[in-house]
């Protein structure tokens, strides 16, 4: 057994930006691999969501933040594409790359691809809107504009 302290809190892993471009490390595990030991290809929109996200929150924009809003914001997606380029096995380690790309009225634009060291494996393309609890369109608040802009193209 091992006798060293656990840290009281690990951080979670945001990734991290490299100029506009933020870069989220992803492990392949068993459960996101179909019975050839590949990578399931609707897993792939579930690591791009986490890049997603991980690039809000390394940002200063936390989803909890914005659902404690006096007016929550919340965002849902009205555009996915993927193209597949090569197969991600269990154990590969990945690396989701994602942009957002601009803002337009309610929607935002973000491509994204994963690689896997110096192969890119999927390329993506995706039109997000932001949403109140009613599901309606509503512009993005103006200090999560403020704060995304200088990551826009």
């Amino acid at each position: 057994m091992n006798d060293l302290p656990l840290p009281e809190h690990l951080p979670p892993d945001n990734g991290r930006f490299f100029g506009r471009m933020h870069a989220l490390p992803i492990r392949v595990f068993y459960e996101d691999t179909d019975f050839s030991g590949m990578v399931y290809h609707a897993n792939y929109a579930r690591f791009c969501e986490r890049g997603r996200s991980a690039f809000l929150r390394a940002a200063g924009i936390a989803h909890e933040a914005l659902l404690a809003r006096e007016e929550p914001v919340l965002f849902a997606l009205t555009k996915l594409s993927l193209e597949f380029h090569r197969a991600a096995r269990i154990d590969d380690g990945l690396v989701v790359r994602t942009w957002y790309e601009c803002i337009r009225g309610a929607r935002l634009f973000i491509r994204q691809e994963v690689w896997r060291g110096s192969e890119r494996l999927v390329s993506a393309e995706i039109e997000a809107c932001c949403i109140n609890t009613a599901g309606r369109a509503i512009r993005p608040p103006a200090d999560c504009v403020q704060v995304l802009s200088p990551f826009f193209a």
